[in-house]
């Protein structure tokens, strides 16, 4: 047996100083191993969007005959990054305060059409940032959430409920109340999925498809003709009550009217810190990597593998019922059965980036921001009709 610090053989060269007794020693495999995961970590996902635009134009110069690059510019400025080109000598008034510092962007510049789009892609940004997160840690748990649909709506139904409703409250309670029963109500109905996972084995995939469902039909009957949340005044639209001004968001900049950018963009980057944290800095995070990495080992290390598969499905549907609850107290005031059906969009999307992101916060940060400029650049009022015919 070596000594304590002495060389380690490992297969391959790369010799590296040894910082117990000097000179040099192989590296281990699975220092090398985390190397490369690193790398990994950065290399693939740029390598698999680089790909994905190049396979992209191919398939637009093939079928238009365009050029691919007029098309992404279009993109581009769909999604209103072009308002980061514009630069200039501003001022940015900080929050709650009178101060203003100079800032090279024009924030109150919000009737240009660079301007809306921008506000409409982190509009977009907050859900996808949310749904990427509930799914990123299901999978550092092992676990595969492909609920995100029926969480979101829980916690847009339960959002819509509580915000139409207990008049009276003042401003700031009512939207917390509101923002906090979604996020339970998607915790619950995640748990559900992560209950079964731990009590009897059932797979997640199966149970949270299923939990889909029961979610969609449940919002089509609470907010359909004669559903018991259905709008009082219009008793012929399949559509909730309107939440109470009081339950509404505040605007960060734009014109309300036009689906302004809200508060939640800063509840999304909160998400983001909170999800390190947990997953980095904490015993549950450490205990759920460990699930996720080798049940069989996290089990004979003493760690309660059923206990963290509920807890990291509950936390998992948190993320997206508070998307589902952002998305309502932020912007869309109300919820119809239209919007019931097409949930998914959103939810399928967060996986997407989630995988995109490798379940890293940057990287789910990261790759919402390239969908969600994606989903509004794309856009049919974006889309250069000489380019692609509508």
């Amino acid at each position: 047996m070596s000594e304590p610090g002495a060389p380690t053989p490992t297969e391959g060269g790369g010799k590296v100083e040894n910082p117990r007794q000097g000179g040099d020693y192989a590296p281990s495999v699975a220092r090398r191993y985390a190397l490369a995961q690193r790398a990994g970590g950065i290399v693939v996902p740029l390598l698999t969007v680089i790909l994905a635009f190049l396979i992209g134009g191919i398939v637009v110069f093939a079928t238009t005959g365009s050029n691919p690059l007029s098309t992404y510019k279009a993109i581009f400025e769909g999604a209103g990054l072009n308002w980061f080109i514009e630069l200039g000598s501003y001022e940015l008034r900080l929050p709650f305060t009178d101060t203003h510092v100079p800032f090279p962007w024009n924030v109150d510049d919000i009737e240009s059409t660079a301007a809306f789009n921008l506000q409409q892609t982190l509009i977009n940004f907050v859900p996808l940032v949310l749904t990427g997160l509930a799914v990123g840690f299901a999978f550092r748990c092992g676990l595969f959430n492909i609920g995100g649909q029926g969480q979101y709506l829980a916690g847009s139904v339960m959002a819509v409920w509580v915000g139409s409703s207990l008049p009276g409250l003042p401003g700031l309670v009512h939207i917390l109340v509101a923002v906090v029963a979604g996020a339970l109500m998607g915790a619950l109905w995640a748990g559900i999925a992560g209950f079964l996972k731990a009590t009897v084995g059932t797979h997640e995939v199966i149970a949270t498809i299923m939990l889909n469902w029961i979610a969609i039909w449940v919002g089509v009957f609470l907010f359909g003709l004669g559903g018991p949340l259905q709008n009082d005044d219009q008793p012929f639209v399949p559509v909730s009550n309107d939440i109470l001004d009081e339950s509404k968001l505040g605007i960060l900049w734009g014109d309300p009217v036009l689906q302004a950018l809200h508060v939640g963009f800063f509840v999304a980057l909160v998400a983001l810190v909170v999800y390190w944290i947990t997953l980095n800095r904490t015993t549950l995070g450490y205990e759920v990597r460990a699930v996720g990495y080798s049940p069989e080992a996290a089990r004979y290390g003493g760690i309660s593998v059923a206990r963290n598969y509920f807890l990291a499905m509950a936390i998992s549907g948190m993320f997206a019922g508070l998307a589902g609850a952002i998305d309502i107290v932020g912007w869309a005031y109300r919820i119809n059965t239209n919007d019931v059906m097409i949930s998914s969009q959103i939810a399928f999307v967060g996986i997407a980036v989630a995988l995109l992101g490798r379940n890293k916060a940057i990287g789910i940060g990261l790759a919402a921001l390239l969908f969600a400029s994606l989903v509004t650049g794309t856009s049919t009022r974006n889309l250069d009709p000489e380019i692609f015919r509508p």
